[in-house]
């Protein structure tokens, strides 16, 4: 497995969840990372744990709070990052009557542009040093649909085809792409979610994944040997 230490990386959504896990665990193998989510708070408390680390509070589905960050990104870095994790996201469950237009939006805003953004702006001075990894978080519901899920699946079908076609436009320049696709895992993303049949019968969680998996299936990805790209990794349970 290659070694990361002393790489660079971005890591969105990075305040909880599988995103502190996944700059836990870079940090961890050397690599220093910037830690992006709107809660300024809880990237500060974190920073304070991880070696190397540095907080940005950024709202990723504002682009001029993009830019402001990955200018600040840059300085700190002296340019572009090693590794992109595009991991921020927000899911809900509702019928597409009972879907509002705002988290609608809100949710193509924050699971799709926003990942677009931050690709944009690092991938060309990647493929010019002809070195570096995207790694996007996707889930089981960018390739299944599932009733309830009219807004999230719509941002993750989406997410996918950005991903490939990134990762057409990507092979053979040294850049690497992988979509890292999980099955529900148990994350508070589920705290205020209400799980119900297509009958509107209420329902008990199914088992989900640990947050530690989806960790682990993205270090796999990034260690593997400059001549490999993992395109794509599914994760369900057992």
């Amino acid at each position: 497995m290659a070694s990361l230490r002393g790489s660079t990386a971005v890591v969105t959504g990075a305040s909880r969840g599988i995103g502190a896990g996944i700059a836990a665990a870079l940090a961890g193998e050397g690599v220093r990372v910037a830690l992006l989510a709107r809660n300024e708070a809880k990237l500060k408390e974190l920073s304070r744990t991880l070696d190397g680390s540095f907080p940005v509070k950024c709202d990723i589905t504002s682009a001029a709070e993009v830019e402001k960050a990955v200018e600040m990104i840059q300085r700190e870095f002296g340019g572009s990052p090693d590794i992109l994790v595009n991991n921020a996201g927000i899911f809900g469950v509702a019928s597409v009557e009972e879907t509002s237009t705002k988290f609608f939006v809100d949710t193509i805003n924050t699971n799709l542009v926003g990942p677009f953004l931050f690709l944009r702006s690092f991938a060309g001075e990647m493929r010019k040093r002809a070195k570096g990894h995207i790694v996007s978080i996707g889930s089981v519901a960018d390739r299944t649909i599932y009733t309830g899920n009219a807004a999230y699946s719509a941002a993750k079908f989406g997410m996918r085809a950005v991903h490939e076609v990134l990762r057409a436009e990507l092979r053979g320049t040294g850049v690497r792409a992988t979509l890292i696709s999980p099955a529900a895992t148990d994350t508070d993303i589920w705290e205020s979610v209400k799980l119900t049949d297509p009958l509107g019968r209420p329902h008990e969680k199914r088992p989900m994944l640990d947050p530690a998996d989806v960790v682990r299936a993205v270090l796999f990805a990034l260690t593997q040997p400059e001549r490999v790209n993992i395109d794509e990794l599914r994760l369900s349970h057992t």
